[in-house]
């Protein structure tokens, strides 16, 4: 089970943030949920589930051409779950992230192997000490085509040998997304204190920035 340590409020998380030069980013609420900021001309998104949406919101916000990482819900059948109703293994969903991104500047097959790489896609239905189907690793894809980047990126990683084992990762088409609770926003860079950030979120990260460091925006490389 997660270890949660929320102690705080938005605002003073965000305060906090602040004081610490993190950087958030500017998203609309209501009723205590994020909203989903609408597509900008050009851009596309892309949704992907790899445990603990803190870890992977910030590792998929580092990469070049991505605008914007929502953290929330995917993959199962309730409608607009809560971050407790998930945690019952009962909706369906797992933790997940949105995102908006350049295909300009990056592609789909580079954000999946990204993707790949920010967390063990090797687990089923866990990710370290976070174990259920809520955990669950999944790849969304949105055409045949992103379902054929998909299978391929799968192909190569599994034959770089980088994980011992082979890759166990769903591949589902995407139906919806649901935004979570504010609290869960930019969770990483507001809580740098947290015993869940430093010993999970940050190695998480920091694997990311090592292994695929040429598409990881030039500020994240030497914090």
């Amino acid at each position: 089970m997660k270890l949660h340590l929320i102690f705080f409020a938005g605002i003073l998380l965000s305060l906090c943030a602040a004081c610490n030069g993190a950087k958030t980013q500017k998203l609309e609420s209501k009723n205590g949920f994020a909203v989903l900021p609408k597509q900008a001309k050009g851009e596309e998104i892309a949704a992907f589930a790899g445990g603990c949406f803190w870890a992977m919101q910030e590792s998929m916000l580092e990469l070049k051409g991505v605008h914007k990482v929502i953290s929330g819900y995917a993959g199962g059948t309730a409608d607009h779950p809560t971050y407790d109703a998930v945690l019952t293994k009962q909706t369906g969903h797992a933790e997940a992230v949105l995102l908006y991104y350049n295909p300009a500047v990056i592609s789909f097959e580079k954000l999946a192997e990204a993707f790949f790489y920010a967390h063990d896609p090797t687990q089923l239905n866990s990710q370290g000490p976070d174990v259920g189907s809520d955990y669950r690793s999944i790849a969304f894809y949105r055409s045949p085509e992103e379902l054929k980047s998909l299978i391929k990126v799968v192909d190569q990683v599994d034959h770089t040998g980088y994980y011992t084992s082979p890759i166990v990762t769903e591949l589902l088409p995407f139906a919806a997304f649901y935004p979570a609770e504010m609290e869960h926003q930019d969770y990483f860079v507001k809580n740098p204190w947290s015993i869940y950030i430093k010993k999970v979120s940050k190695p998480k990260v920091l694997k990311l920035r090592a292994k695929m460091s040429s598409l990881i925006k030039p500020e994240y490389l030497y914090k």
